[in-house]
């Protein structure tokens, strides 16, 4: 992972005062203060604060999305029947980039994004590089043959530090993962509490 990716996925870590991602580099571990000279205080947040602060830790989960884009999820989210926060959190686990980052093809939400980008995966077998691209259940995606040795992969197949969640089958010899089915926010292996109900209300407001 480039310094940069790094440096800015600290800065996420410590603007939002949680270890986003649950890894063991987080400056969050040993640094409990916000931001700023000394660690400015945090007041106590108000209702649209706490909202604010959901929405943050979400968009910031998946790479930062832009916010234009994570709008039109939750317009999607509450056209949808059922509950709009489970239904937000479907839709964002749906993303191409979100599913080779949870098969542990690579180590990183935002190395996913680039992986997809430059076309390292196939989904059915055809080559796709949109990241936002949302897969369906029975989708299965693959990483290309000429790909699977680069070191990035290598590393996070072998790592130890994250579990494939129920709602994918992974066959890493293979390099393919198949989508199964959209999972429940109970499901989601996040590494921090998420409360999408909030993000709902944040955007209803």
């Amino acid at each position: 992972m480039s310094g940069k990716r790094k440096q800015a996925k600290h800065k996420i870590d410590r603007r939002l005062n949680c270890n986003l991602w649950g890894r063991p580099k987080s400056p969050h571990n040993t640094r409990q203060t916000g931001p700023g000279m000394h660690g400015a205080r945090r007041p106590k947040p108000t209702d649209y604060g706490t909202q604010l602060m959901a929405k943050q830790k979400l968009k910031g989960y998946y790479g930062n999305i832009g916010e234009r884009q994570f709008r039109r999820y939750y317009f999607e989210a509450v056209r949808l029947r059922g509950d709009s926060g489970q239904n937000l959190v479907g839709l964002l686990e749906r993303r191409l980039d979100a599913v080779v980052y949870r098969a542990k093809f690579v180590p990183t939400v935002f190395a996913a994004r680039q992986f997809v980008n430059h076309k390292h995966i196939l989904v059915n077998g055809k080559a796709v590089n949109i990241p936002s691209y949302l897969v369906k259940d029975g989708d299965v995606i693959t990483v290309r043959e000429s790909s699977r040795q680069l070191p990035m992969v290598m590393t996070a197949v072998q790592s130890p530090e994250r579990d494939v969640p129920g709602y994918l089958d992974v066959d890493h010899g293979a390099m393919k993962a198949t989508f199964l089915r959209v999972p429940k926010l109970e499901e989601v292996p996040y590494a921090v509490q998420m409360e999408p109900h909030l993000v709902v209300e944040f955007y209803s407001r």
